[in-house]
């Protein structure tokens, strides 16, 4: 009779008899049973997030460099990164201006380089002894007699080991303090070498990768980690490599997958069903000055169907500036009182809450709303009187990160808006919606954000969430005229200021900075409405920055949209919520300084009346050539959502997203300009494995984003 083993696949009897680690469970093994791998070592690798055998293969590299060859020192060429081989032929010394060491080496080109070392120690400088070789590798610049490289990474050579390069590329890996790249490149080596056989390791169906003619992981993960020196380098660096797209494909697979399981499991959850009888949310569309535009009904009866569901709500309402997010909060928000519960609106600033709070107290007071607010500003015996209301006969709550705090109960919420979510962290947004628990039911979420987002971002960064889109601008807003001015022209600019003020018209002045920085070419708020007072004194000039108290920067806006000042400097902190109609000239001063988003965020506070209106983005030579490009962009268009495809061209994932942290980790490899035409597939496979095989979603998310899922839902 054959025993046992004798009936399994080949593979399998492959794995039996190889090292225990190299088995299904391998990746799950802890990092310390690889050799050198002590208590002080697994605590700084913990810091890069370093636990498990499996997170080490998934450590991918920064960049690589090519020290597969050795290049003459007499065809250097300036600015080449180049690994050359030579003779010490002099080293020296020198205290006249600070210490330095300058080594000078030359080979059978007959040519001489010199390394040059600003930091060094005594026993580093006796390294170098006249006559021993050295392989070098640096970035090549013109020196005096020559080229030379400053601070190359080096070793001394035996006669024997000449012309023996490395036969693949060396990856740069993120590093930390205690960590550097010699001994991250031994501990994967050694991480490696137990990598499992493609059956072990493949989670993904053969259909997906034959459609997508992509790599094995297994094969993938070798070629990142070790480049075989006839690689195609060009598409290694710029990402787009067969290996990394493999690799690419599966990171986002698995953030999908988490996103989309998260959103699976609060679907299991209860949400409070509501049931709107439309009085309140009827009287005040017929009590607006405007009709509502096709856009914003749309999205508003995605939302009216969310709150009467038993499930809860999560969905994100997502608008250029301007489009009118807050009256449909506000119909929104109606629906949940109508219904006896509760709605607390959570804003990032003060000042945003104040705008809220104005808005929806204009709106919904006369309609015998009760509007509470409740702020960090807000003490003693007013305090006590807002948390009491909220316990009891507050219909609808208007707050800032105060509304996070233990001391703070609600009678019965029901509807949590988040306005500009991505300003706060996972546990507060967690914290404000645990507040309305009720067993298992959770309050309906409705989450806005003014930045219009890009649809390949929000394929895959905002997969937890339904997405409704306000496109389209009210009637009788007028394009934004854009202009970019050398600031050397600054005093052009101030007399089209003084000419639009005379002519009853309104402006801003952003700067970027509150204060005189000596390191920073920028002009200071407070410098600059000190110097504009002066240069018109006809003119009622008023500053606001976010160092003021709330209470005064409350009394500047009013003022100012009272018609009361005529010109307004300001920093960045007017960028949401502040409207004033008759405001149709804005100059930002160091443009170049701030990203797309940021630009147009500022640009949506002029152009809100009927009159044209003027951005003028000042900026300060010379250009970077990405800025140059942030400036044409807003030159030419807009429109946001332009805007974001473009941001995210520039800056790429990683920034948009900012301090989002919905619980998706950076991404390690995959970007979602570059990799963009892989989210279709992604999906696809996304749906077949939730369908077919979802003991590989755990083991696929848990590989990518492990414990940071949990986070996922806020």
């Amino acid at each position: 009779m054959p025993s046992s083993s004798s009936t399994r696949p080949a593979g399998q009897r492959a794995r039996d008899r190889v090292d225990p680690l190299r088995d299904d469970g391998a990746g799950g093994k802890p990092l310390a049973q690889l050799k050198g791998i002590g208590p002080s070592l697994s605590g700084k690798l913990e810091k890069l997030g370093l636990r498990l055998l499996r997170d080490l293969w998934f450590h991918l590299p920064l960049r690589y460099e090519d020290r597969t060859s050795v290049v003459a020192i007499g065809d250097l060429q300036a600015g080449q990164k180049a690994q050359v081989e030579g003779r010490v032929d002099a080293v020296e010394r020198g205290f006249r201006y600070r210490p330095q060491l300058r080594v000078a080496i030359s080979d059978d080109s007959g040519a001489t380089l010199v390394l040059r070392f600003i930091h060094f120690r005594a026993a580093q400088a006796s390294q170098f002894q006249v006559g021993s070789w050295l392989r070098c590798f640096g970035d090549a610049r013109a020196g005096g007699i020559g080229f030379e490289m400053i601070h190359p990474s080096y070793q001394r050579i035996g006669d024997a080991e000449r012309g023996r390069t490395m036969d693949c590329l060396t990856p740069l890996y993120p590093l930390t303090d205690g960590v550097g790249q010699a001994l991250m490149t031994r501990l994967m080596k050694q991480a490696l070498a137990v990598l499992p056989p493609d059956d072990a390791l493949e989670l993904l169906p053969p259909d997906a990768l034959e459609s997508l003619s992509l790599p094995s992981l297994g094969n993938a993960l070798r070629l990142v980690h070790a480049p075989p020196a006839n690689v195609d380098v060009a598409a290694l660096q710029s990402g787009v490599h067969p290996a990394q797209r493999r690799l690419a494909f599966e990171e986002l697979l698995s953030h999908q997958l988490s996103l989309r399981r998260q959103r699976m499991s609060i679907r299991q959850h209860r949400g409070p069903a509501l049931q709107p009888d439309g009085r309140l949310s009827s009287a005040l569309a017929s009590s607006l000055p405007f009709a509502l535009t096709a856009a914003q009904q749309r999205v508003l009866a995605d939302i009216r169907s969310d709150l009467v569901a038993t499930e809860p709500m999560l969905r994100l309402v997502q608008g250029d500036v301007g489009s009118g997010k807050t009256v449909v909060a506000a119909l929104a928000a109606l629906a949940a009182i109508e219904s006896g519960k509760q709605v607390a609106v959570l804003a990032p600033t003060e000042l945003l809450a104040e705008q809220h709070a104005t808005s929806f107290d204009g709106w919904l007071k006369p309609l015998g709303v009760n509007v509470c607010r409740l702020s960090g500003r807000i003490k003693g015996k007013a305090r006590e009187r807002a948390l009491a209301s909220l316990a009891g006969e507050a219909d609808l709550i208007i707050g800032t990160h105060a509304l996070f705090q233990d001391s703070v109960v609600f009678r019965d919420l029901a509807l949590v808006v988040i306005d500009e979510q991505h300003r706060f962290g996972v546990h507060q947004r967690l914290a404000l919606r645990d507040k309305g628990l009720q067993g298992e039911t959770r309050p309906h979420q409705l989450v806005m954000t003014a930045t219009p987002i890009p649809r390949t971002l929000a394929m895959t960064a905002y997969a937890d969430l339904d997405v409704s889109v306000i496109d389209e601008l009210p009637p009788g807003r007028t394009p934004v005229q854009t202009v970019v001015v050398n600031a050397a022209k600054r005093e052009r600019v101030i007399e089209r200021i003084r000419k639009a003020c005379g002519e009853g018209r309104q402006a801003y002045w952003v700067c970027t900075l509150i204060e005189e920085s000596e390191e920073i070419v920028a002009e200071a708020a407070e410098a600059t409405h000190a110097a504009l007072s002066t240069q018109m004194p006809e003119l009622n000039v008023g500053i606001v920055h976010g160092r003021m108290k709330a209470a005064d920067k409350q009394q500047v806006m009013q003022a100012f949209k009272d018609g009361e000042l005529d010109l307004l400097v300001a920093t960045t902190v007017i960028e949401v919520g502040v409207d004033v109609p008759n405001a149709s000239l804005m100059l930002i001063e160091n443009a170049e300084r701030l990203g797309l988003s940021q630009l147009h965020q500022l640009r949506g506070r002029v152009g809100r009346g009927g009159v044209a209106s003027t951005c003028v983005l000042l900026y300060q030579p010379p250009l970077s050539l990405n800025a140059r490009s942030r400036l044409e962009v807003m030159r030419e268009s807009n429109d946001g959502f332009v805007i974001a495809e473009r941001d995210l061209e520039l800056r790429g994932a990683g920034e948009l997203l900012g301090t989002r942290q919905t619980g998706e980790a950076g991404f390690r490899i995959a970007d979602l300009g570059r990799d963009s035409d892989l989210l279709i597939d992604v999906q696809r496979v996304a749906e077949a494995l939730l369908t077919d095989t979802p003991q590989g979603v755990e083991a696929l998310i848990a590989r990518w984003v492990g414990a940071a899922e949990r986070f996922a839902e806020a």
